[in-house]
């Protein structure tokens, strides 16, 4: 290759001409890129400041439209834009959060019930109980519900339930879900005692309450029929496809699944959305096509694509609107738009278009997998398609050929797109995938899918049981499928937790290679390379400490972590362990050679020397001899590098340890910072 003929500065100019239709699509990304910096900071910033960013980017986009310095000030006014919005959605959709476990009697309203194997779960809102303080009642509460088929949304209940925080992450660096759950406006989750009652409704609901009660209804029923017709995990994910509830695929099919490459096929996304949406539009047209009065009068076309519009709407409403299926649908509006407005549907301004859309109305939707892996292997897909076309007569024209083409390379460019995302969200690699969507693609296109829209169709007429068998016949096989890829030698690798850093320059480098078409395109490489090497040689914490104290792990000299004595959170021990990229049960991972263990607690020598007491009366003799010392107890000692007791582990959350010299600790609620959905302030511990 001649370095000189494509040196980045040499080309730049013509390059940055060439690409001028290009330029908006950096606007959602600059917009993104305002909202991720919301979320990565350490302190909460004040709305004050918030409504400053907004301001400014107001000021930046007048001055840009006007023709001043137009590029820079277009993209400081986006970045500015994500920014000011993400503090704006905080605020609104702020609520207390619990910071302790307690039981209390409350009545509420149903938000959203999620039908599961044993009961429902609940999202409660107009929570009153006199256990709360005023002013610190959550907004919104999940509860887990023995009888909650009983109820509908909308519904006001009493019940007595055990309510906790949000779970922090397992470990430093680990996924946030009480960040998750905060931007619902839940503050607390748990599970009720006994069974609820129903009471009379303590207000009247208003217009748009009633609307979005009468929608989550619609998703119940259908849900529970899709149930009735169907049980066991086939019909959980039935109604994965069609309600997007995913409360009831059993354990080992989603895993079979996901192991496959298949897990976007229980995700409602743009698969689903056009495979309905197409399907539609071309079922639609050909039967208009069929009566020449019709077609040779009419725009049967448009006609078609606004009913296929329509029905993809409503496809939307029922599924939930998941970030995933807003992104699939928007893009399909813009085609079908395209075909009323008789112009080309530009694909990667579509895209554009939909993360600009999902940003603006949800900003935190930039932390979420769903969002990232979506916009991921689309932008792929879409910049792959371009390229294609380029070189359209170089394609075999065959049917067959270009239906196996399509997989293949779809399959291909998606699983490679996400990969960063699947490892730094989820540590594991599937390697059949390309195999795995080349087999089950046919059946959920020509099986699955359009069984599930004649399911939907039957089903206001009570007729849909036909439908559910055939789509769990199309099911069965689907997951048959998932289960021999997936038990293939080498289907599964695992890794070990990726640094966000990472990540950020794996995305920033796809982007620069997936939004241009020029030969400075390939210039992303180089960030996605440096992002791999770091993810590759990113140092792991030597020691975790579980927030109960008493679920310990150590790194031995193979590498690998080992528990000092059975974990009591085997949650955490099992996520550890994912993290880490250690495909070992926990049986096998506790102990370690030089460990010794009594009933006051146990001692390794690494070295360093490592003391986790069980009772206060050890902390004395480890104080002496130890480097770091873990205590269940609570109590305090001069001496030791890293002292942890009680109070510290539950004060911090969780602690990563790297045993340097001299180890230092980091806590996980450190880690999250002084945000609002942390449970409490940052607080001075006993470690040290």
């Amino acid at each position: 290759m001649n370095l000189g003929r494509i040196a980045f500065w040499r080309d730049f100019p013509l390059s940055w001409a060439l690409e001028r239709d290009r330029w908006p699509l950096w606007l959602p990304v600059a917009l993104g890129i305002g909202a991720s910096g919301y979320f990565a900071l350490a302190g909460e910033p004040s709305l004050s400041l918030g409504w400053t960013a907004l301001a400014v980017a107001l000021v930046a986009a007048l001055c840009a439209a006007a023709g001043r310095a137009r590029i820079p000030l277009a993209l400081l006014a986006a970045v500015l834009l994500g920014f000011g919005l993400a503090k704006l959605r905080e605020t609104a959709v702020a609520t207390p959060v619990l910071d302790h476990a307690m039981v209390a009697h409350l009545t509420a309203r149903i938000v959203t019930i999620e039908p599961r194997e044993k009961g429902a779960r609940l999202v409660l809102d107009e929570i009153r109980s006199g256990a709360f303080a005023p002013g610190q009642a959550p907004r919104r509460v999940r509860v887990a519900l023995l009888n909650g088929a009983e109820f509908h949304p909308g519904d006001w209940l009493s019940l007595t339930a055990r309510l906790d925080a949000p779970a922090p992450p397992v470990a430093p660096g680990a996924g946030d879900f009480g960040r998750w759950l905060y931007f619902q406006s839940i503050g607390a989750t748990g599970f009720s005692y006994g069974r609820a009652r129903a009471i009379p409704p303590a207000r009247d609901a208003t217009l748009p309450e009633r609307l979005s009660q009468r929608i989550e209804d619609l998703r119940v029923r259908m849900t529970v029929r899709i149930h009735a017709g169907l049980p066991g995990s086939a019909g959980g994910i039935a109604a994965s496809l069609i309600t997007g509830t995913r409360g009831a695929i059993a354990e080992e099919d989603d895993a079979a699944l996901r192991d496959a490459g298949l897990a976007h096929a229980l995700s409602i996304s743009g698969l689903h959305m056009a495979l309905v949406g197409g399907g539609i539009f071309w079922l639609v047209r050909a039967l208009l096509a069929a009566i020449p009065a019709l077609v040779l009068r009419y725009p049967v076309k448009k006609w078609a694509a606004a009913f296929a519009l329509a029905m993809s709407a409503f496809y939307l409403v029922i599924s939930g609107a998941a970030p995933p299926a807003v992104r699939a649908f928007v893009m399909l509006a813009t085609v079908m738009t395209a075909v009323l407005l008789d112009r080309p549907a530009l694909t990667m301004r579509s895209l554009g278009l939909a993360g600009g859309i999902l940003l603006l109305a949800r900003p935190e939707a930039i932390t979420e997998a769903g969002f990232q892996m979506s916009f991921a292997a689309v932008a792929a897909l879409v910049a792959v398609a371009e390229w294609e076309q380029q070189r359209e007569g170089k394609v075999p024209r065959g049917m067959l050929f270009r239906y196996a083409h399509g997989i293949l390379m779809t399959s291909l460019v998606a699983s490679l797109a996400t990969a960063p995302f699947t490892l730094f969200h989820f540590e594991r690699a599937a390697h059949y995938a390309v195999l795995g969507n080349l087999l089950a693609m046919p059946v959920m296109g020509f099986w699955i899918m359009p069984a599930a829209a004649l399911c939907v169709l039957l089903m206001p007429f009570g007729l849909e049981r036909f439908a559910l068998g055939l789509l769990g016949e199309g099911i069965e096989v689907m997951v048959a499928i998932g289960h021999w890829v997936s038990g293939l030698p080498g289907a599964v690798s695992l890794a070990s937790a990726m640094p966000l850093a990472a990540l950020v320059l794996m995305v920033l480098g796809g982007l620069w290679l997936a939004i241009w078409r020029q030969r400075w395109r390939w210039w992303g490489a180089l960030p996605m390379l440096a992002g791999a090497c770091l993810a590759w040689f990113a140092p792991q914490p030597d020691m975790l400490v579980d927030r109960d104290g008493q679920t310990i792990a150590v790194r031995g000299h193979d590498g690998l972590l080992h528990f000092l004595r059975e974990p009591k959170d085997r949650f955490a021990a099992r996520e550890w362990l994912k993290r880490d990229g250690d495909g070992r049960d926990i049986a096998d991972a506790v102990g370690l050679p030089g460990l010794r263990c009594d009933g006051l607690g146990c001692v390794v020598n690494l070295p360093p020397v490592i003391a986790a007491g069980l009772k206060p009366e050890a902390m004395l003799e480890d104080c002496t001899r130890a480097v770091v010392v873990i205590n269940a107890a609570q109590g305090s000692c001069k001496g030791p590098a890293i002292v942890i007791d009680q109070k510290a582990a539950a004060d911090g959350q969780g602690w990563g340890i790297t045993l340097s010299s001299p180890p230092t600790a980091t806590s996980v609620r450190a880690w999250r910072g002084d945000r609002p959905w942390v449970v409490s302030p940052l607080e001075t511990s006993n470690a040290e």
